[in-house]
């Protein structure tokens, strides 16, 4: 556990876990048309092919993220969120460290992602944007949406 922190592989079976998940499904269509919405439900975030973790410091949960297998190379970061008491305090970014290592671990060559484009969605693409993502077209079995923003970068 480094500095309180620790990421764990999360089964979703836990109420705080399904709670946090929750939000983050109704912040999704809060802010964008439902057809352009495209985070996973718990049975996606359980599909093969998908990692799903939360991080916690002490006993709160302060967040999550998942990896999404789109190839033997190509992976897609997936339902990034943190909960509402751990705003600003590096839980993102802490989780994003995690999901890349994963991916290189994994010999991914590349990570991509699919956000929302409204003014809610600024932060995520600043900390996207931090971390060498770049704008790209669609990917994947996405479509162009004007409520979406697609990012990728090498790993």
């Amino acid at each position: 556990m480094h500095g309180g922190w620790r990421i764990v592989e999360d089964d979703l079976s836990g109420a705080d876990i399904r709670a946090l998940l929750e939000v983050h499904f109704a912040g999704m269509l809060a802010n964008s048309p439902a057809e352009s919405c495209h985070f996973l439900d718990f049975d996606g975030l359980r599909a093969d092919g998908v990692t799903f973790w939360s991080i916690h410091r002490g006993d709160a949960l302060a967040g999550c993220g998942a990896l999404r297998m789109l190839g033997s190379a190509h992976g897609e970061i997936k339902s990034m969120r943190t909960a509402e008491a751990f705003l600003r305090q590096g839980v993102a970014a802490r989780m994003l460290d995690h999901i890349i290592d994963t991916a290189r671990e994994r010999g991914l060559e590349r990570l991509s992602l699919e956000t929302g484009s409204s003014g809610a969605f600024e932060p995520a693409l600043a900390l996207y944007r931090r971390y060498g993502f770049i704008e790209c077209d669609p990917f994947a079995d996405y479509r162009p949406d004007p409520f979406s923003r697609f990012m990728t970068r090498a790993i």
